[in-house]
This record gives C-alpha cells, structure tokens and sequence, in this order.
C-alpha cells in the first residue's frame, strides 16, 4: 500500500504522533524515512481539514528537536566504539566511509553541519550521534539542532500544506498528477538549501584529501 493511502486510512492524531515517532527515531540515528513520512503527511493536511497543519508541523519539529537531543546523549555516552556497533549493524548508512565525511563536515563547519545536515538525509542520520561523539558543546549544538528542526520540520509541512492546497484547486481533474506535482514543487522549493547543505559536504571532503597532514611540531629526525 502506498504511504499517501496508508495515512488516509488513519485517524488525524494517530498521525501527529506517527510524524513525531518517524522523525525523532530517525534524528536518534535510526535510518527511517521521515522526509517521506512528513511530506505524505503534510500533502493530506492539504485535502482534509480534519489534519491540522500547525499541529503537524509541531509535531515534526519536536521529534526533530526530542530525537537529535537522545541522540546526543547517546553518542557522548556511547563514543567511538558506538559508531563501530552502528557500522556492523547498519553498514549500509554508518559504513566507514560515511562516518568519515560526515566527521570531516563537523570538524569543518561545526554546528552548521548540525543545522544543514537536517536537509541531507544522511546527515539528518548522523548529526545527533556524532556531534555527541566529538563533544560539541551542547548549547551549540541545541542552538543549531533548534533552529534546523524548525526550519526543516515547520517548513518542509507549510510549503508541501499550501502547495498541495493551491494543486488542488488547480488540478481537480487530474488528482493524481496533481499530487505527482505539487510533491514535486514542494520539494524543489527546499532545494537552494539542500543545494548548500551538500556544497558544505563536498567540500570539507575534498579539503581532507588535498590537504597533507601536518607533521607534528618537534618531531625528531
């Protein structure tokens, strides 16, 4: 069953928590489709009023802000040795390879990797635990995981709500394709974000492997 349907056959509140439940398990560092969740989720807000918008967004961003806080937690607790457990248990997400870039993104771009990392799916993954695990200071790290909720959650739920609203209108007689696009408008609208979250990614990889280490000051001969 499609996930659009699926929803449809669910009452308003069970969906709120459903919302909330995706999304913060995902910011934990559970690979879980949230972005899919919160867009199917926002798309029926906009074709029945019994889902409230507001209430929805709320949702996501608390289980954005809730689940990278847990994640935080876990990954200053748990350290290195949580992200080899992750590795073997997800080795497709937290493969060796992924955790190096992501790492290479904090170290580069500090609590803009956690603000940023919200609109790249991997990241959105990573941010909570690792940030953890290199022991940013938690106010940055709340200040930036705050601000990105919002933005990501709030807005990723207003711009799919009035686009599907204003598709809709437009595009009665043709429902399905109305939905095709307004998911596909509503996801281009967040691509100038995305565009720069990945532009930040690419290059703090790309500055780790031109860059030579530096030989330790001292060092003898």
């Amino acid at each position: 069953m499609h996930v659009q349907e699926w929803l449809e056959a669910v009452p308003p509140v069970a969906i709120y928590a459903l919302v909330g439940l995706v999304i913060g398990l995902e910011s934990l560092g559970i690979p879980l489709p949230g972005e899919i969740i919160l867009v199917s989720s926002a798309l029926l807000a906009s074709q029945h009023g019994e889902i409230d918008p507001v209430v929805l967004g709320s949702c996501a961003v608390a289980g954005a802000v809730i689940g990278d806080s847990i994640g935080y937690a876990i990954g200053r607790k748990g350290g290195r040795p949580l992200l080899a457990w992750l590795g073997r248990k997800f080795p497709r997400h937290f493969s060796e390879g992924h955790i190096a870039t992501a790492e290479r993104s904090f170290e580069k771009w500090g609590m803009w990797a956690v603000f940023f990392g919200r609109f790249i799916a991997l990241l959105r993954i990573f941010a909570g635990p690792l940030a953890g695990v290199l022991r940013m200071p938690y106010w940055k790290f709340f200040t930036a995981n705050v601000l990105g909720g919002i933005l990501w959650a709030g807005g990723t739920t207003a711009v799919i709500y009035y686009v599907g609203v204003v598709a809709e209108a437009w595009l009665k007689r043709f429902s399905w394709l109305g939905l095709v696009l307004a998911v596909l408008i509503g996801l281009t609208s967040m691509l100038v974000i995305k565009r720069k979250a990945k532009k930040m990614q690419g290059e703090a990889a790309q500055k780790s492997t031109i860059e030579p280490e530096a030989e330790p000051v001292g060092a003898a001969d």
